[in-house]
C-alpha cells in the first residue's frame, strides 16, 4: 500500500510537471556545477515562467526591410501578449528598424538567428524620461523595462544600438586616417581638437550641463531637454525588475552601457556576445548595478570600457539593511578589449559582498582584475573570491586596487565623504603573460586596502608588485618575472607576506621598502637564492621592517 502511495505521488508530480510545461515555456536550467564550491550560501536563482504563447511581430505589421520603422509593431505585439497574461514575441530574420522597445511582465523577446533589431538613428524617437524616484532625466534606453517580473531576451539574433549617432570619440584613440574621415563626416569638435561629437548640439549640451552643475542649480526637465543630444541611452536597461533571463543574442554598437540591470533581483545572463569597438566611449559590456542573486556565465565580450562590472550604487529601496550587490556567480567568460576584464566600482557606496568569479579569460584588456573607488564614492566591499584567471597582453595591471579613481570633489563636507573599504579578497590560480604591473594596490592613508590573498599565480610583467597604503596582504606560491627592478615596492604598508615566492630570473634587488610607517614585511627565504640583494630601504623605512622566514 505504501509503495502505491509513493508511486501515485510521483505520477501526480509528473503529470503536474507535464501540465506546467504545456502552459509555460521551459528554459535550460543553470548547470549545478556553477553553484558548487561557492564560498557563500548562494540561493538557487529562478528562471522566468513565460506562458507558452507565441506571436510574430509580422502579425502586427512589422517589416524587416531595414527601412520601415517598427516601433508600433513591437509595442502592439507586446500589448497583445500582455493581455493574454504574457508570451513570446518572435522576431524573424530581417533588419527590423525600431525606436525603444519596452518590455512588460511575463514577456519574452525572441530574436531568431538572422534577425537584426536595428535601433533608429533618429534621437527624437527616444523620449526623455525621469529616473525612478529622482528629479533627474535621461534618454530612454533602447531596450527597457521598469518594475517588470518574469522577462526574457532569447535567441541567436542581434541588437544593434546604432551608437555612432550618439557617442563622442577621443582623437587619441583613433588612427589619423580614421579621425580625418570622422571629421569629414560632420559633427563638431571641441576647441582643443581632441574630442568629436556627432552634432554641435551634443557638444554644447555637455558644456551647458557642466555650467548648470557648477552653479548648483536644481535641474528641471527644461534643463535636461536643452542637453537632449548630449545625453546617451543604454542599449539595454532593466530597472527594479525580477526574474530576468538574457540568453543567446548579440549586442553590438551600443550608444553607452550595453547590458545594464539596475536594482534587479534574480538575474541570469548567459551565452551572449557583446561587440563594441575598443575606442567606443563609455561602452561598458555588462554592468550589474545594485543587483542581488545574479548568475553570469558563458559570455564573450569585446568593448570600449569595463567588461563585466559590479556597481554597488544606490540599493534597491525594497531591500532594507542589505548591501546593494550580493550573491554573484560569474563564470566561464571571455573578455577581449575592455578597460577591465572583471571590475568592481567605481561607485561602491551601496556595498557589495559574496561574489564568486571563476574561469575568466582576459586578452588585450587595459586591466585584468580592476577594483576602483574614491573618497566620495566609497562603501564596504568584502568576501570576494576569484579563481582561475588567464590573461594575455594586458596594457596596465593584471590585478589593480585603486581607491583614488578619478578626482574626488573638494567641496564635500568632511562628515559626508564616503570612504571606500575593500577587504577580504582571495585571488587564486592566475596566469598573466604580459602586463605593466603584476599587482598594484593603491589604498588610502585613512583606509588601507585590507586582507588580500593572492595564491598560486604566475605574473610576467614589466614591474611585479607595487603596494601603497595596504595592510594584511599575502602572496603565496607566486612566480614573478619582471623587466625592471626592484621587483616589488612597498610603501606606507604593514603586515605584508611574501610566502613561497619564486623568482623566475636572477635579480639584483627584489624588494624596496619606503616610508617610516612601513613595517612587518615578511619574506620567505627562497627569494634570497635568486637575488643579489634581497631588499633596500628609503624615505625613512627601517631595515628591521623586513623579516625573512623559512
Amino acid at each position: 500500500m505504501k509503495q502505491k502511495v509513493v508511486d501515485g505521488f510521483f505520477i501526480v508530480a509528473l503529470l503536474s510537471s507535464m501540465a506546467f510545461s504545456q502552459l509555460h515555456r521551459i528554459y535550460e536550467p543553470i548547470p549545478h556545477r556553477y553553484y558548487e564550491g561557492v564560498h557563500f550560501a548562494m540561493p538557487q536563482v529562478p528562471l522566468p515562467t513565460i506562458p507558452n504563447v507565441s506571436v510574430s511581430i509580422v502579425e502586427f505589421g512589422a517589416k524587416g526591410d531595414g527601412v520601415t520603422l517598427n516601433t508600433k509593431a513591437f509595442a502592439d505585439a507586446i500589448a497583445a501578449c500582455e493581455q493574454k497574461g504574457g508570451g513570446r514575441i518572435v522576431v524573424p530574420p530581417g533588419i527590423w528598424v525600431t525606436g525603444p522597445i519596452v518590455l512588460k511582465s511575463n514577456i519574452e523577446l525572441h530574436v531568431v538567428r538572422g534577425a537584426i533589431v536595428l535601433f533608429s538613428s533618429n534621437i527624437d524617437d527616444y523620449p526623455m524620461i525621469q529616473r525612478p524616484k529622482s528629479t533627474a532625466f535621461t534618454r530612454s534606453p533602447l531596450l527597457y523595462a521598469v518594475g517588470a517580473h518574469n522577462i526574457a531576451i532569447t535567441g541567436e539574433g542581434m541588437f544593434n544600438g546604432n551608437g555612432q549617432y550618439w557617442r563622442p570619440v577621443k582623437k587619441e584613440k583613433l588612427p589619423s586616417g580614421h579621425w580625418k574621415r570622422l571629421i569629414e563626416s560632420g559633427g563638431a569638435v571641441t576647441s582643443d581638437g581632441k574630442l568629436w561629437y556627432p552634432s554641435k548640439e551634443a557638444l554644447e549640451g555637455e558644456k551647458y550641463l557642466d555650467e548648470l552643475r557648477k552653479s548648483k542649480k536644481r535641474l528641471d526637465s527644461t534643463d535636461y531637454a536643452a542637453t537632449r543630444e548630449f545625453l546617451r541611452p543604454d542599449l539595454l536597461a532593466f530597472v527594479n525588475c525580477s526574474t530576468i533571463l538574457i540568453d543567446g543574442p548579440s549586442f553590438v554598437n551600443s550608444p553607452k552601457f550595453t547590458v545594464h540591470p539596475i536594482q534587479c533581483v534574480d538575474v541570469v545572463i548567459r551565452n551572449i556576445e557583446i561587440f563594441n569597438e575598443w575606442w567606443f566611449q563609455n561602452a561598458d559590456g555588462i554592468d550589474l548595478s545594485s543587483c542581488r542573486n545574479v548568475v553570469v556565465y558563458n559570455n564573450v565580450i569585446n568593448t570600449g570600457d569595463d567588461g563585466i562590472c559590479v556597481k554597488p550604487g544606490t540599493p534597491n529601496p525594497k531591500l532594507k539593511d542589505l548591501p546593494a550587490c550580493e550573491n554573484y556567480i560569474i563564470a566561464d567568460n571571455i573578455v577581449y578589449h575592455a578597460h577591465g576584464g572583471f571590475v568592481i566600482g567605481s561607485e561602491s557606496y551601496g556595498g557589495a559582498r559574496n561574489i564568486s568569479v571563476k574561469n575568466l579569460t582576459c586578452v588585450w584588456t587595459d586591466v585584468g582584475l580592476r577594483f576602483k573607488s574614491a573618497r566620495d564614492r566609497g562603501g564596504l566591499v568584502e568576501h570576494i573570491v576569484i579563481d582561475s584567471v588567464w590573461m594575455k597582453d594586458i596594457a596596465g595591471e593584471a590585478i589593480l586596487f585603486d581607491m583614488s579613481y578619478g578626482d574626488a570633489p573638494t567641496d564635500v563636507p568632511q562628515e559626508r565623504i564616503r570612504i571606500p573599504q575593500f577587504r577580504n579578497f582571495t585571488i587564486r590560480n592566475v596566469v598573466c603573460d604580459g602586463a605593466r604591473y603584476g599587482v598594484r594596490i593603491e589604498g588610502l592613508r585613512e583606509q588601507p586596502i585590507h586582507t588580500i590573498s593572492i595564491e598560486n599565480a604566475t605574473l610576467l610583467s614589466d614591474r611585479s608588485v607595487l603596494m601603497n597604503y595596504a595592510e594584511g596582504i599575502q602572496l603565496n606560491r607566486v612566480a614573478l618575472r619582471s623587466k625592471y627592478e626592484p621587483y616589488c615596492t612597498i610603501k606606507n604598508s604593514q603586515q605584508i607576506v611574501f610566502d613561497n615566492v619564486n623568482l623566475l630570473d636572477s635579480v639584483s634587488i627584489f624588494l624596496r621598502v619606503e616610508g617610516s610607517t612601513t613595517k612587518n614585511i615578511r619574506v620567505h627565504k627562497s627569494v634570497l637564492e635568486r637575488s643579489q640583494k634581497p631588499f633596500e630601504t628609503s624615505n625613512g623605512a627601517s631595515e628591521s621592517s623586513v623579516v625573512f622566514i623559512h
